[in-house]
């Protein structure tokens, strides 16, 4: 089943008008299915530590270039095995051949989703998705848009002059006619996107930060409830998490929040 597809069958379930009586451990439930623990972590023995600190509280983890470049494509196997779900965070970007062979390669890895970024143009975009034609059980493709860490500011030192939501919106609308439906994206875009997509896209929400969290390098963030109050299908929080003294304790807490917004 497409992931978009599982999401909205989470809550939807729910007889028409219901939705508000579902029981909160129902709905928390559904919250695990759409709260993504970034393992932004040196190696793979702190992964696995920290995965196992979460075992029985969160089902999906971000794998990115920290720890996929000190551990390689192994880190995957024990995640993967343990029915965990895998969101491989490598924003492939590069000319379009390059590209495609690294999608495809990703796709054997038994991940769930695999990201590009926009930027890479039209050509770049189509040959990603074209390399997962084809493929069983393929990985969602995502497009990165602006990353959450860069504001106005930032983006105008990069040469450009739009501000973040509107670079975001041509991005997108060049993704989307590519053929790609699902998009990584701050807080701040979600709805606009929601409206590009229909409820069919899969948009994942980093700069995700609880009340009184530290906001460290990230610029364009929100609480997760507000994230899923907009359209997100999927929230990726890292350190509020990850650096806790308690990591299950501070994820349940997240997902309590989560679930307390899915209804509306």
């Amino acid at each position: 089943m497409p992931i978009s597809d599982r999401l909205n069958s989470t809550v939807s379930a729910a007889p028409h008008g219901l939705v508000d009586q579902v029981p909160l451990a129902d709905k928390i439930v559904a919250a695990r299915q759409r709260l993504i623990v970034a393992l932004d972590v040196p190696c793979a023995t702190a992964s696995d530590e920290l995965v196992k600190r979460l075992e029985g509280t969160c089902l999906w983890f971000k794998v990115g270039l920290e720890l996929f470049t000190a551990a390689g494509p192994a880190v995957l196997e024990p995640l993967v095995a343990r029915g965990h779900s895998v969101f491989l965070d490598l924003k492939f970007h590069d000319i379009p051949n390059t590209v495609a062979g690294a999608v495809r390669s990703a796709a054997t890895l038994g991940v769930r989703m695999v990201n590009v970024h926009a930027a890479g143009g039209p050509a770049m975009l189509a040959a990603a998705r074209e390399a997962l034609q084809g493929v069983a059980n393929p990985p969602e493709l995502l497009a990165v848009t602006v990353l959450t860490s860069m504001d106005a500011a930032a983006l105008r030192a990069a040469g450009l002059d739009r501000p973040p939501a509107e670079q975001v919106e041509l991005l997108a609308k060049m993704c989307h006619a590519a053929g790609i439906r699902g998009f990584v994206c701050s807080p701040q875009e979600v709805s606009a996107l929601r409206r590009l997509t229909g409820p069919g896209g899969v948009l994942v929400v980093p700069g995700i930060r609880p009340a009184g969290a530290n906001t460290g390098d990230q610029k364009r963030i929100a609480a997760p409830a507000y994230a899923l109050q907009q359209g997100a299908s999927f929230v990726v929080v890292g350190r509020p998490i990850t650096q806790a003294p308690n990591p299950a304790q501070a994820a349940q807490a997240i997902l309590e929040e989560m679930a307390e917004a899915l209804p509306s």
